[in-house]
């Protein structure tokens, strides 16, 4: 807007720094850590995205206290569990520990999968690339290194849980490095002892090198295993086939990227994106009340 000295929707991120007079240790925090941007393309683009990240960063923050973020007690395997008796709820069948042995397609659709000579059929079809790798391409690797450690990590002011973002510039690199540190505050672990979960996209020939930044961070490490993964993606939209496939995890720790590939899924699926307000307890379903 001329004149009002606000940024315009035109505005990139990078005259917002300028206009601030921020130093490229902010612009790399901002970014990087608050706004999750895992390039720097952003710097170029609008800047009203930027903005309203860092918005929700604000009030994910002010939300609960002290930090932006929450981890289900227990791990992570709660979410499905969560979403299993949710799914009861509303019809869906979960068949555990059957094998796919293949899915079956008619006129290049899929019309069911394939269990022990058994068929249960179905219309749409979600899955992760492992079921269907000639439906995919392979996109990077990932390395990650679990490090079960006997204490806080250090400068954190002794917190039971953190996610540190090591952004690219900092260490010379192409990607961020990321740490998720959870504990037996969580229940995921004994008494005094703590897991972090080192990771990053891998550049080199020595992945393990690549990571070492976060682990000098984390000494000492009573032990650590270490993992590297293929990255695949799948190769169309599933429109077609209407078998959808979701990417791999990449080497975030927050779960961002995840988060947006399931809303992608939902509007290839659904042909719209995914009502949010229409979910905050309008209908009266089983958790819902009826509006006073």
């Amino acid at each position: 807007r001329v004149g009002t000295g606000r940024p315009s929707c035109t505005t990139s991120m990078r005259d917002v720094y300028r206009k601030f007079d921020l130093g490229q240790d902010v612009i790399d925090f901002t970014g990087h850590a608050l706004a999750l941007y895992r390039t720097d393309d952003y710097l170029d683009q609008p800047c009203l995205e930027t903005i309203n990240r860092i918005k929700l960063y604000s009030e994910s923050l002010a939300r609960y206290g002290k930090s932006p973020y929450l981890y289900p007690l227990y791990g992570l395997g709660e979410l499905p569990q969560g979403f299993a008796r949710l799914s009861a709820i509303y019809g869906g069948t979960y068949m555990l520990n059957k094998p796919v042995d293949d899915i079956i397609m008619e006129n290049g659709k899929v019309v069911g999968v394939k269990s022990e000579g058994e068929v249960a059929r179905c219309k749409q079809l979600i899955c992760d690339p492992s079921y269907i790798p000639d439906r995919v391409r392979k996109a990077g690797q990932v390395i990650r290194i679990i490090c079960i450690l006997s204490h806080p990590i250090k400068n954190t002011n002794d917190a039971n849980s953190c996610q540190i973002i090591i952004p690219q510039n900092q260490v010379n690199r192409k990607s961020d490095i990321y740490v998720c540190m959870i504990s037996y505050a969580h229940n995921v672990a004994a008494q005094g002892k703590y897991i972090a979960i080192a990771s990053t996209t891998v550049e080199t020939t020595d992945p393990e090198k690549e990571v070492e930044p976060a682990l000098e961070l984390l000494e000492p490490i009573d032990q650590k295993f270490v993992a590297i993964s293929d990255l695949y993606e799948p190769i169309d939209d599933g429109c077609e086939s209407q078998v959808f496939c979701s990417c791999s995890y990449d080497a975030t720790t927050h779960f961002e990227t995840t988060c947006n590939d399931i809303k992608d899924i939902y509007k290839r699926m659904a042909g719209m994106a995914f009502d949010f307000e229409n979910m905050k307890r309008k209908q009266n379903d089983v958790f819902g009340e009826a509006e006073q």
